[in-house]
């Protein structure tokens, strides 16, 4: 039988050649008035998802690494 993807987790990670996770950064949604010109510039860049958090990911994509 088929693994269905779950959309919302498709939404929010992208897979790297090497298979790692990429993920946005929080906090660069609402509120920027507040916060330093180099807290949004920070905010922009990507990052990578940890360990536990991939075996986690990879069960809700199970097509995607």
């Amino acid at each position: 039988m088929k693994l269905k993807t779950k959309k919302a987790v498709l939404k929010r990670f992208k897979v790297t050649k090497t298979g790692k996770f990429i993920r946005m950064r929080q906090m660069a949604g609402h509120l920027k008035a507040a916060k330093s010109k180099s807290a949004k510039s920070r905010y922009k860049r990507r990052a990578s998802v940890s360990k536990p958090d991939k075996k986690v990911i990879e069960k809700l994509l199970p097509y995607a690494s």
